[in-house]
C-alpha cells in the first residue's frame, strides 16, 4: 500500500478520487491500495533561539552571531494533531512506500521532507511531479512516479533558502534592535527591498522637471517634428521662421517590419499583465491562478519558462482549435495554428508555461468568480497570440526640410493584423480604450515621395516637461527584485 502526502486537503480529495481512495478516515482517504493524506502547508519550522540555548531568550549583543550547528524544529499547535497522523501513517505495518505529491516546487519539496524526516521514515519514497491537476495527468504521474532521490537538490536548495532568512533575520535584527534601542526588523529580502523602495522616493524627491519644447510643422494631414529643445527661443525662432512658408520631402523610406507572436506566460508574465490589465496584484493574481489550478483549469502556476514540450503538442492542438472556434477573440487567427514556436523541450526545467487546460471546454466560465476568470481568459488569449501568425506592417521614416530645418514624421501602414487581431478583440471584450493602447503608436502616413514640396506649412510649438521616475508598481517592482537577484525569477 502506497501513502500519499498531498500539501493540502484540496487536492489530496483530487488525487483520492483518481486514485480510487473514496473511504473517508479522520484526516485521510482509504481504497485501491492507497492512503492519501495532507499536510496544512508548512508543519515544522524552525525554532527560535532560545530553543538553543535559554539564555538567547533575551536580546543581548554578546551573544552575537547565533550559528546553530544543527537546525531544530518546532511544531505550531495548531499543527500538532496532523502532523501526529502523518506520523502514524507513515508507521502504518501496511505501507510500503510514500509518496509525496506537495506542490512540485522547492518549498513543496521542503514540506513534505520534514514531516517525512521527523517521522523518521525509512519506506522508500517516490515522488508525484505534476504540472496540471486534470485526472488524465494525475494518472499518468503515478504512472510515472520519480524516485524521491531526484529531488535531494531541490531539498537541500529549500534547507539554505530557509536557513539564510533565518541566519539574517534573528542576527541582524537582534544586532540593530539593540544597538539602536529599538526594534528594528531585518531581512534577507525584506531589507533590500526596503532599500530599493527609499532610493526610487528619494529619486522622485530630488528630481528637478524641467521643459523642453518641440517644433513641429502640419502639411499634408500629417505632422513632423523637429529636435527637442532645451531653451524656448530657439524652438520659438524655428517656429516663426518656418510658419507659412514651404517644405518639401527629403527622404521617404519604407521597410517591411514583423512583430513575432508574444511567448506564452510564465508566473512573472503573466503577473504583469494582469496587473496592467487588471489592476490585480501579483499576490492576487498568483492567488487566482493557484485557484484555477486545483480546479483543473489551469497548469502549475510557479513555473519560469515560456514553452510547452513536445509531448504536450496533439493536446494544446486541440485546446487551440477549440478556443478558436469556441472564445470570441478566437475569431482573430488566420493560418494553422504554430505549435513548434512554442514548444522547445531545451526551455522546460521543472514545469512548462501556464496555460488553459482542456476542462475549460466543459466550464462555464460565467460561474468563476471575477478574478479567476479574467486570469483565465488571458491564458486563453496568450495561448491563440503565440500559435497564430505574426503582425506586419509597413513603416515609413519621412524626413521633410523646411528652411533649413529638418523634421521627421513617422507612420505604419498594417499589412497583416496577425495576433495583433486576437488582442484587439479581447480588449474590446473588456472595454480597454483604443486610444489608451494606440497612444504611442504611429499613425498611417499619406504616401510621400522624395522632392515632394508643400507650399504652406503651419508651423506650432509643443511644450512638455521631463518626468521624475516613476513609483513602483506591484509587479514591476517584484521583476526588478529578481532582476538584482533579491528574489528567484519563481518562488516555487
Amino acid at each position: 500500500m502506497k501513502l500519499v502526502i498531498a500539501e493540502k486537503p484540496s487536492v489530496a480529495m483530487s488525487l483520492a478520487a483518481v486514485l480510487g481512495a473514496t473511504e473517508r478516515k479522520d484526516g485521510y482517504l482509504e481504497g485501491s491500495g492507497y492512503l492519501v493524506s495532507w499536510c496544512v502547508g508548512h508543519l515544522l519550522e524552525l525554532a527560535q533561539p532560545e530553543a538553543y540555548k535559554e539564555q538567547y531568550a533575551k536580546w543581548r549583543y554578546e551573544d552575537l552571531p547565533i550559528l546553530p550547528e544543527n537546525w531544530k524544529y518546532e511544531v505550531p499547535k495548531d499543527k500538532k494533531k496532523q502532523l501526529a497522523l502523518l506520523c502514524r501513517l507513515m508507521k502504518d505495518k501496511r505501507v510500503d512506500s510514500v509518496v509525496c505529491a506537495t506542490d512540485a516546487g522547492r518549498e513543496g519539496e521542503l514540506i513534505f521532507r520534514l514531516v517525512y524526516e521527523y517521522a523518521g521514515c525509512n519506506k522508500p519514497m517516490e515522488r508525484l511531479w505534476i504540472s496540471s491537476m486534470e485526472d488524465a495527468a494525475i494518472r499518468e504521474g503515478f504512472d510515472h512516479l520519480r524516485p524521491g532521490s531526484d529531488y535531494d537538490k531541490l531539498y537541500d536548495a529549500a534547507v539554505c533558502r530557509a536557513g539564510a532568512d533565518w541566519l539574517i533575520g534573528i542576527n541582524a535584527t537582534r544586532l540593530f534592535s539593540v544597538l539602536y534601542g529599538v526594534t528594528l526588523n531585518v531581512g534577507r529580502v525584506m531589507s533590500p527591498t526596503l532599500a530599493l523602495l527609499v532610493q526610487r522616493e528619494s529619486d522622485i524627491e530630488s528630481f528637478i522637471s524641467k521643459p523642453f519644447y518641440v517644433p513641429e510643422i502640419t502639411c499634408g494631414g500629417f505632422t513632423a517634428s523637429g529636435e527637442k529643445m532645451t531653451e524656448r527661443s530657439e524652438a520659438e525662432k524655428i517656429r516663426m521662421d518656418c510658419d507659412h512658408n514651404s517644405a518639401f520631402v527629403r527622404s521617404a523610406e519604407k521597410q517591411v517590419k514583423t512583430i513575432q507572436p508574444p511567448r506564452l506566460y510564465d508566473l512573472t508574465t503573466l503577473q504583469r499583465e494582469c496587473n496592467r490589465i487588471y489592476g490585480y496584484t501579483a499576490q492576487q493574481t498568483l492567488d487566482y491562478v493557484q485557484s484555477l489550478y486545483e480546479k483543473k483549469l489551469a497548469t502549475y502556476p510557479r513555473t519560469d519558462s515560456q514553452y510547452l514540450t513536445k509531448d504536450m503538442q496533439a493536446t494544446a492542438a486541440s485546446l487551440i482549435l477549440w478556443l478558436r472556434d469556441n472564445m470570441p477573440f478566437g475569431k482573430g487567427c488566420a493560418g494553422e495554428p504554430d505549435i513548434d514556436r512554442v514548444t522547445d523541450d531545451s526551455k522546460v526545467t521543472d514545469h512548462h508555461a501556464i496555460i488553459p487546460t482542456v476542462e475549460i471546454a466543459r466550464t462555464d466560465l460565467s460561474e468563476l468568480p471575477s478574478g479567476e476568470r479574467d486570469v483565465l481568459t488571458l491564458l486563453a488569449v496568450r495561448l491563440l497570440c503565440a500559435t497564430t501568425q505574426a503582425n506586419r506592417f509597413e513603416a515609413v521614416t519621412a524626413m521633410l526640410d523646411c528652411q533649413g530645418y529638418t523634421f521627421t514624421a513617422k507612420g505604419k501602414t498594417i499589412l497583416q493584423s496577425g495576433w495583433k487581431e486576437v488582442e484587439r478583440i479581447h480588449r474590446m471584450s473588456i472595454r480597454q480604450s483604443e486610444t489608451e493602447h494606440r497612444e504611442n503608436e504611429d499613425a498611417a502616413l499619406p504616401v510621400l515621395k522624395e522632392g515632394q514640396t508643400f507650399e504652406t506649412v503651419s508651423a506650432s510649438l509643443r511644450e512638455g516637461k521631463t518626468s521624475p521616475p516613476k513609483h513602483y508598481t506591484d509587479v514591476i517592482f517584484c521583476e526588478r527584485k529578481e532582476w538584482i537577484g533579491i528574489e528567484e525569477r519563481s518562488s516555487a
